[in-house]
């Protein structure tokens, strides 16, 4: 009998460790081939870096060699440097920094990728490039030169002594405290660029940060009494629901409120994030669970004009509209007089199971909210501003918008919404000297108020 079994067992037995080596080894041989095709597209990703981090050093010498008074050679240099500055930081996009600090240099070549940009758009010819301009690019031709030279060491010591990336992914991930050549040169180059002395960069790349200026907001701070009474009047879940207060960056520019309500320990919360600086609020969100949709986006849209009006937001016109599956989303500006502001929006989210409001997003509306905002006079007539459209642009409504231009500057336009080639579009004329200001395709338009 054992005989039997034995006769019976083996055979299979011998195929199942057969089956498993193989298994194992198939294993083992995708996941290394895995590893190889991560490791290649970090050395591709590093190596492009350091190439254009070169070749940006070598593009602003180039913009500088050339006459100062060669418009057309100045705005070739610099929108090659905006080119090369774009493809580092996609680059370093694609390496495994997410844990390293180098937030100082992707600054510096977000500051360089904007100000290469908003100068290279405008008419040199007018306005051609400034003596403090000069000597900005001039700071930055050495400050890169740097930069591009301290990358070139880590890429020395990469190719020389055979380094991974996968070995810095690990380090990285494990919080590891040993000696790692690519990270420790990573470092050094951030810190480096942490002490570059501040630059005046003018005043479009300036706005990236002034713009959103807490500063600016009007207004005493704020206690967590105050959050507490605030955040149960805007919820309006009753008496005595259960409120649970955080401070965020306490001591910084940023400080805020985090507050969450509930009207019993079993119902959903509702998030809201607070200034602290006259809690205002900043964004809002019902955390209750989204159920199949049974209501369109016109009749949620009707509900959201009514929260927002029940919330204190008036003269607020919905703009644009998506929907996700069982939720829809809508962004709403101000309306003062006939003119829509469009630096004063809002995004709306509703739930589509029954319309109502489930959060939204006012970060924009409260920065750059004017109680009565000074808009400029149109020098232009409507129908001025509608001869400089596409012949074959079939227009559905034209209304007065202020918008910000790629210099981050307000100009008062026409809006005309519409249709050309098969898709719906709006279009921005300037209602100061008919100029197109911006183009944008619209997927799902909204009817005009």
């Amino acid at each position: 009998m054992y005989k039997r079994l034995s006769a019976v067992l083996f055979p299979v037995m011998t195929i199942l460790l057969i089956g498993a080596l193989v298994w194992g080894y198939q294993e083992n041989h995708e996941k290394n081939a895995i590893l190889i095709k991560a490791e290649n597209q970090y050395q591709r990703a590093f190596h492009d870096l350091s190439f254009h981090m070169d070749k940006l050093h070598a593009e602003i010498g180039n913009t500088l060699a050339v006459n100062s008074t060669s418009r057309s050679m100045h705005r070739k240099g610099l929108v090659n440097v905006w080119r090369m500055t774009s493809e580092a930081q996609n680059e370093i996009n694609q390496l495994p920094l997410t844990m390293l600090p180098f937030n100082k240099t992707e600054e510096f070549l977000s500051k360089i990728s904007k100000l290469a940009y908003q100068t290279s758009i405008r008419d040199l010819d007018k306005e051609p490039l400034s003596d403090k301009e000069f000597k900005t690019l001039q700071v930055l031709y050495r400050d890169s030169g740097q930069i591009a030279k301290d990358l070139q060491g880590v890429q020395n010591k990469v190719i020389d002594s055979r380094l991974r990336w996968m070995d810095v992914e690990t380090a990285l991930a494990n919080q590891s405290t040993g000696e790692n050549s690519i990270i420790d040169g990573f470092r050094t180059v951030d810190k480096t660029v942490g002490e570059y002395p501040d630059l005046d960069w003018g005043p479009s790349v300036a706005s990236m940060k002034d713009k959103r200026a807490v500063k600016k907001l009007d207004g005493v701070p704020v206690t967590q009494e105050d959050i507490h009474r605030k955040s149960i009047k805007f919820a309006d879940l009753g008496s005595n629901p259960e409120v649970q207060i955080t401070e965020n960056g306490k001591g910084t520019e940023w400080a805020s409120f985090t507050a969450k309500v509930k009207k019993n320990k079993d119902s959903a919360a509702i998030a809201m994030d607070f200034t602290q600086k006259g809690g205002i609020l900043i964004s809002y969100t019902d955390e209750r669970t989204i159920g199949d949709k049974k209501v369109d986006m016109e009749r949620s849209r009707e509900k959201v004009d009514k929260f927002l009006e029940h919330k204190g937001y008036s003269n607020m016109t919905p703009v644009m509209a998506d929907e996700y599956g069982n939720m829809g989303n809508f962004t709403y500006v101000r309306k003062q007089d006939d003119v829509l502001i469009y630096p004063e929006k809002m995004t709306i989210r509703v739930g589509l199971d029954n319309g109502e409001v489930t959060g939204f997003q006012a970060s924009d509306f409260v920065y750059e909210h004017h109680a009565q905002r000074p808009i400029p006079k149109a020098k232009l007539s409507l129908n001025e501003a509608r001869k400089k459209l596409n012949q074959t642009f079939k227009e559905d409504y034209s209304r007065k918008a202020l918008i910000e231009n790629e210099l981050s500057n307000e100009v008062l336009c026409y809006e005309f919404g519409g249709k050309v080639n098969g898709a719906n579009y709006r279009i921005y004329i300037s209602a100061e000297d008919g100029s197109e200001v911006t183009v944008e395709e619209i997927k799902t338009p909204i009817k005009s108020k």
